[in-house]
């Protein structure tokens, strides 16, 4: 399962980091293009010279500063390396899936990306309408023969950063916004319940879902009535609906109230600020796109398969960035629960 992963691992955080900077600007969205099919084997130039690589969002689009927006500078790191082109189509709606999805595959792409949980049964669709296309998706498992599925654990990093929250909240008073109630939310949920428990079993953790993840507004509003509650600390997990959680923290702040959010997905002090960001929950979306693109790229692709990413992966964890805002012996607890579950000892529950 983690074949690939372990001839990464080395370099997965230093180039997470690195392209968590960047601030890719995404390509123009509009129409995948092309008449042709894609040379299975570019001659010349770049290796990938030819090949083509469309992404389509789920709705929280591709500038949520969230997976989606991690997905594409996997891919646009891709471009860079290889030669490939490549696109993203953005979903409004999940009535947009299937037509974004088609889009691409019939335009002869020579893979598809499908990004969210929330794309499954229209990659399922499109894989099984179009058997000889390419298609991968990320947080959700996809069973056919043309697809390549990856996932994450959250759950092992969420607890680390519960973890962080519970040794850090003066309050004992902490928050969790999600966005939809769906298994990988939960699952972010689950384990950062169980870090906070297993350092402060007194603290007291609110739970809210905003049932969204492109209403920065919502998250906004439901920051606000966890922080009024008197929590000090509110991880989210809310794609583009979490901006709205660091946009009430801001407020705070500037108000001279100290209130924490712990960001999700990426670095989201790069984004948000070192005055509001406590640490981060990072998947490593970009490195697993960009593990299965060249993999393609090399006539390896793995279709039918699955893939999931956890801690002994290097696919989840805690930025370096959270030297800023979290002391030591914080983190040198939390490296020894990461040893635990690393080793089995801790087996972290998903719901």
């Amino acid at each position: 399962m983690r074949s690939w992963m372990k001839t990464t691992a080395g370099l997965m955080l230093a180039a997470t980091l690195v392209l968590t900077g960047c601030g890719s600007k995404p390509a123009q969205e509009g129409a995948a293009g092309g008449d042709k099919p894609a040379a299975e084997k570019p001659a010349g130039g770049k290796k990938a010279e030819g090949f083509k690589v469309g992404m389509v969002t789920d709705i929280g689009g591709v500038n949520d500063k969230s997976f989606n927006q991690s997905a594409w500078e996997g891919l646009k790191k891709v471009e860079a390396d290889t030669g490939a082109s490549v696109k993203y189509l953005q979903s409004k709606s999940d009535a947009d899936f299937i037509p974004n999805l088609n889009q691409y595959v019939k335009d002869k792409y020579n893979l598809t990306w499908g990004i969210g949980f929330l794309m499954g049964d229209a990659v399922k669709t499109v894989a099984t309408q179009n058997p000889d296309a390419k298609l991968a998706i990320i947080d959700n498992v996809v069973e056919a023969p043309n697809v390549e599925s990856v996932t994450f654990a959250e759950h092992e990093g969420a607890y680390l950063v519960g973890v962080v929250a519970g040794l850090t909240t003066k309050t004992n008073n902490i928050g969790f916004v999600g966005g939809l109630d769906i298994p990988v939310i939960k699952r972010f949920e689950a384990g950062f319940r169980e870090g906070v428990k297993a350092v402060n079993p007194n603290a007291k953790l609110t739970i809210n879902y905003t049932g969204a993840f492109d209403k920065p507004d919502l998250g906004k509003a439901a920051a606000a009535t966890i922080f009024n509650d008197g929590a000090d600390i509110v991880f989210h997990a809310a794609g583009a609906t979490g901006n709205g959680v660091f946009n009430e923290a801001k407020d705070r702040v500037k108000s001279g109230k100290k209130v924490w959010v712990i960001g999700v997905d990426k670095d989201q002090s790069l984004e948000f600020g070192d005055d509001v960001t406590l640490t981060s929950m990072i998947k490593r979306v970009d490195q697993a796109v960009i593990r299965v693109t060249t993999d393609l790229v090399d006539g390896k692709f793995q279709g039918g398969k699955q893939v999931t990413l956890g801690l002994k992966d290097d696919g989840v964890g805690l930025p370096e960035t959270s030297k800023k805002n979290v002391s030591a012996d914080v983190l040198k607890k939390v490296e020894e629960y990461k040893a635990k579950i690393v080793s089995g000892e801790i087996k972290v529950p998903e719901k």
